[in-house]
């Protein structure tokens, strides 16, 4: 147990510049995702939840390639590092350049590997979001061919129309985006509640609500065991449902939004598009009709969740630069 301790405080006292951003990532990759989606009040506020999804996801994704470029670094370039990025704070954007060069350093050929995994983290979420916006628009373009040949516009409805008797009411999305009903939504919804219906799918279009669905997917890919990456693939596409009820009911009234959803509840739609109904029918039939009067319990839960977004990191550099007991 005693060789254990040595063992550790070793460890620590040698890559003590590495734990400030490991201790944020496992902040807000673990402990915050878990508070906030048991938290009551995110289902009354989708907007600001979808925000705070995403700095945790920032966060997460600067905290390791921060961590692991400090895992490159020898102690003393690291605190070179922290110092010319200070200056950078300190200076221009067009000096920062002149600043890192005259303040940091010949790096060595490990700093360089540092700087190359530090690009990592970033690299992999980007080539995870660019499959899956690939991956979409091949599903898109498909699903817009079928539509060509069975389907058919109506003007007056603004969409196209398909030759289904099953109630469906969901919109393709993208470049040339269009909102798609079946002829089961068209004869089974009045005109009002058709109307709620094309609304909340016009509000996915206008909201480019796909490529948020696109970057939760991504996210998701990249670690099943993260509790972050799950959640943020399960509860984003929840939220996203939510905020096009709640710009839908700017034009329409709650009780044709709650029938239009129960009526289309069982409607299947491409995995390209975005539909009125699916499983979380219900659940957003029950905010629509009771809508959540519970407020946040503290606004400063998000303000709490914003410090640790912006300032944390800072924070964490500054201690990058603080030698070990003993240097």
């Amino acid at each position: 147990m005693s060789e254990l301790l040595y063992r550790a405080g070793e460890f620590a006292l040698r890559f003590h510049h590495v734990l400030p951003p490991l201790m944020l990532a496992v902040a807000a990759g673990v402990i915050l995702p878990r508070f906030l989606v048991r938290s009551s009040w995110t289902h009354r506020t989708p907007r600001l939840t979808l925000g705070l999804w995403g700095l945790l996801v920032l966060v997460v994704t600067a905290s390791l390639s921060l961590a692991v470029m400090q895992l490159f670094f020898p102690v003393a370039e690291s605190h070179q590092l922290s110092e010319a990025a200070q200056g950078c704070f300190l200076t221009s954007g067009r000096r920062c350049v002149a600043v890192m060069l005259n303040d940091l350093e010949r790096p060595s050929a490990r700093a360089w590997a540092g700087f190359a995994a530090a690009v990592c983290p970033p690299l992999a979420l980007a080539l995870a979001f660019a499959r899956q916006v690939f991956d979409f628009r091949r599903r898109r373009a498909r699903h817009a061919e079928v539509l060509g040949m069975v389907g058919h516009w109506r003007s007056e409805l603004g969409a196209t129309v398909l030759p289904h008797t099953t109630p469906a009411v969901y919109c393709l999305p993208g470049r040339a985006p269009q909102v798609v009903v079946s002829e089961g939504a068209v004869h089974a919804l009045t005109r009002e509640q058709l109307a709620a219906a094309l609304e909340h799918e016009r509000a996915h279009i206008a909201g480019r609500h796909h490529l948020l669905a696109a970057a939760a997917s991504a996210v998701g890919a990249l670690s099943r065991r993260l509790p972050l990456a799950r959640l943020v693939r399960d509860e984003v596409p929840l939220l996203l449902e939510m905020v096009a009820d709640d710009r839908a009911l700017r034009r329409c009234s709650r009780r044709a939004l709650a029938v239009a959803l129960y009526a289309v509840a069982a409607g299947q739609a491409p995995h390209a598009a975005l539909a009125a109904g699916g499983p979380s029918a219900l659940l957003r039939m029950r905010r629509i009709l009771q809508p959540p009067t519970e407020r946040p319990t503290v606004p400063g839960v998000a303000l709490l969740v914003l410090t640790l977004a912006v300032g944390l990191p800072g924070l964490a550099a500054v201690c990058c630069s603080v030698p070990a007991p003993g240097m």
